[in-house]
């Protein structure tokens, strides 16, 4: 099982209802990611920045970041749009992490 680690940004005022709308997180779209063999998928946010750190364990070859041609996942992206720094697809920016240190 391989980690992968990411972070993205939302915006300003916009931790409350990242965190209401992932509580309410659509039935497919979890089906969907847990199906691409993600699991142990958790997000955290610094509140200083506004930066999210995601972190997901992964069975296999891909991951969540694998599912943008997903009509499911496209539709995710457009309602998170407005509270995440996106590119121009809607889909939210993100950046690999490197790994530099990790007790199993």
């Amino acid at each position: 099982m391989k980690r992968f680690a990411f972070k993205m940004k939302l915006k300003p005022g916009c931790a409350g209802e990242y965190k209401k709308r992932h509580d309410e997180i659509w039935p497919e779209l979890k089906e969907l990611i847990k199906s691409t063999g993600v699991g142990d998928y958790s997000i955290f946010l610094d509140e200083e920045t506004n930066i999210l750190f995601a972190c997901q364990k992964i069975e296999g070859d891909s991951g969540s970041q694998d599912l943008g041609t997903n009509p499911i996942v496209q539709k995710w992206w457009a309602y998170m749009a407005d509270i995440m720094e996106t590119n121009e697809d809607s889909s939210p920016v993100t950046i690999p992490l490197k790994e530099v240190f990790y007790l199993p």
